[in-house]
């Protein structure tokens, strides 16, 4: 197996940078990201009871679900969001139309693969993320919760 495309320290410095261009520009600077909308998305910590904020990008936005992918850069463990949501379904997403309630869940068999496909399309790099790393990279479906 290859090693991940990106060393997790990257990942999160990256997305610490974003983070700051995001706040310090009014949400002007880095709101798209390689075509994708880039959101915050807020959990509880599954030992802390905390809430945690990740900047994510989202493939795949439609009505009635933002659809997110739990890469990590090809790391071979998930990231701490997705066991957060895991332990915790209810989340709060914030982006570009403001942030709203949704209940997240992890697609299993022929919608996983769907998603997965249209994500590709979206992002070709998640491809190679998979080829990184000996875990299934899961798709996170999150439906609004009203």
């Amino acid at each position: 197996m290859a090693k991940a495309a990106y060393p997790e320290w990257m990942v999160r410095l990256l997305g610490w940078a974003h983070g700051a261009a995001l706040r310090l520009s009014g949400g002007r600077i880095g709101r798209f990201v390689l075509g994708m909308e880039a959101v915050e998305l807020h959990t509880t910590g599954r030992r802390t009871r905390r809430e945690r904020t990740a900047l994510l990008t989202a493939p795949i936005q439609e009505e009635g679900r933002i659809v997110l992918v739990a890469s990590l850069g090809g790391g071979d463990h998930h990231p701490a969001w997705y066991l957060n949501l895991r332990a915790n379904p209810g989340v709060r997403i914030t982006g570009a139309a403001g942030t709203r309630r949704y209940r997240a869940r992890t697609a299993t068999g022929d919608e996983r693969a769907a998603l997965w496909e249209r994500a590709v399309e979206v992002y070709p790099n998640y491809a190679h993320y998979q080829e990184c790393t000996d875990r299934v990279i899961p798709v996170v479906v999150c439906e609004p919760v009203d």
